[in-house]
């Protein structure tokens, strides 16, 4: 059967046809936050067949088959790729209603040409065609990014990264501009079984002995210099929330003694020790003019059995309902009273929250720079077109759309970035049925700027790239 993805996909009247076709569909795509292996990227790798580039890695699948009962084998198993790709495909039909139908089918025909729905049926013939088009050159991961318009794409690496395969990526021809964006989550989770283990590591990578507090703060800059040395203008944090816990620095110093000795810490001393941390970090990216990002509100790991088997990001995730505002607001404060608040994109994953970020921000745009203060669109649980339009409705309400920065795919695979297509119809539509309802001019040079905006010219302008 024919596939539903029509030029006209999600867009429900003429007003957001002519919104997407003449504002949003031809403009460059600014990718700023992704975990893509810059590796692949560098060497342009060439993937051996659909699996290995659609299916490994995507927890968002990999959850939809286990609820229908598919054996671990045939999703993080032994079984062959050819086989994983069938038990995915014997899914696809049971995911209707759910974001993964929509990406699904565009994903096959934007980056295959395949016009059919994906099932058990015709899965044997798309896996062989699928597979012998990417061994064609412009199927390689270069030519996947230039083949979707993507103009710059921003990686995230951990402190200890080298950067090898960045800098390799400066010396080469490939149009497309590839970032990096700092990590440091595992330096600020002193809570963690395996931290002093990671700090040797940091303390090895930076070629300094942390022996104490002061040590890893030297460490932590040293290489937020050596980030900056090769373009990086981006960090990001994955946190449940915004530590903030009234501290001194003696007490800072001992809780990281301790906990570098092996002592057990209170759950205070760890709020006042990652409350430190952030701080020392916030102010550095103010130092280096860097954009920081908070990803915040995931309830991880909630499976032990299987994360003993398979470890973190193996789909075991929820949204979390921490309590965000009060520290939030104190942090920011903080960082802002000593006129050391950098740019600053604030994800949610909990849509009950969204009210609250998107009047956060607002207490601290201050004037100085368009949009400074960002509600980072829709992530994870919510990069879906039900939770992107609850956020942009959000932030319409309470902020301006019109200074939003947009969308991002914060993807492992090298075949999600028709979500920004997905976005873009979305938003499209969204400002089009207010357009007929009457409810937004029927000034296509003020709306449809508004359009282009979003899609581009903001994350253009505030990224600096």
């Amino acid at each position: 059967m024919k596939s539903f993805i029509t030029d006209t996909f999600l867009l429900q009247n003429k007003y957001a046809e002519e919104l997407y076709f003449n504002y949003a569909e031809k403009l460059p795509i600014i990718d700023y936050h992704n975990h893509l292996p810059p590796k692949d990227i560098a060497e342009n790798r060439v993937f051996e067949n659909i699996s290995k580039v659609w299916i490994a890695g995507d927890h968002y699948k990999w959850r939809a088959m286990r609820t229908m009962g598919i054996n671990e084998r045939f999703i993080t198993g032994d079984a062959t790729d050819q086989e994983k790709f069938e038990a995915w495909a014997k899914t696809v039909p049971h995911t209707l209603r759910n974001p993964l139908y929509h990406w699904t089918h565009l994903e096959l025909k934007r980056y295959f040409g395949i016009d059919e729905l994906l099932n058990e049926k015709n899965a044997t013939e798309i896996y062989q065609n699928t597979s012998q088009q990417l061994q064609q050159a412009d199927k390689s991961c270069q030519g996947l990014l230039s083949l979707v318009n993507a103009e710059t794409v921003c990686t995230t690496e951990d402190p200890t990264d080298n950067l090898e395969y960045h800098k390799a990526l400066q010396n080469d021809s490939f149009k497309t501009k590839v970032s990096t964006a700092f990590r440091p989550d595992k330096a600020i989770l002193i809570e963690n079984d395996d931290y002093n283990a990671y700090i040797e590591k940091l303390g090895e990578t930076a070629g300094i002995e942390i022996k104490s507090y002061k040590d890893l703060t030297d460490a932590l800059y040293n290489r937020i210099e050596y980030f900056n040395a090769i373009g990086c203008k981006v960090c990001d944090h994955g946190l449940n929330y915004i530590s903030y816990e009234e501290f001194t620095d003696a007490e800072i110093k001992n809780i990281f003694d301790k906990k570098r000795n092996g002592d057990v810490l209170t759950a205070k001393e760890i709020e006042q020790f990652k409350t430190a941390i952030l701080l020392f970090l916030g102010e550095t990216y103010h130092q280096f003019k860097w954009i920081q990002q908070f990803h915040l509100g995931a309830l991880r790991n909630n499976n032990a059995r299987m994360h003993r088997v398979l470890g973190p990001d193996t789909g075991w995730d929820s949204i979390g309902d921490f309590k965000q505002a009060a520290n939030l607001s104190k942090f920011l404060n903080r960082l802002d009273g000593n006129d050391k608040l950098t740019k600053t994109i604030i994800y949610n994953l909990n849509p009950a929250d969204n009210e609250i970020f998107a009047t956060m921000i607002g207490n601290f745009n201050d004037g100085s720079v368009k949009g400074k203060v960002q509600f980072g669109s829709g992530w994870w649980f919510l990069d879906q077109k039900d939770g992107m339009i609850k956020q942009m409705n959000a932030l319409s309400n309470m902020g301006l759309i019109s200074c939003f920065i947009g969308m991002l795919t914060d993807s492992r695979s090298f075949l999600s970035f028709p979500r920004h297509e997905y976005f873009r119809r979305v938003l499209c539509n969204l400002f089009g049925e207010e357009m007929q309802n009457g409810e937004l001019p029927n000034d296509f040079e003020l709306v449809g700027k508004t359009i282009s905006d979003i899609c581009y010219h903001n994350a253009k302008e505030y990224f600096e790239f």
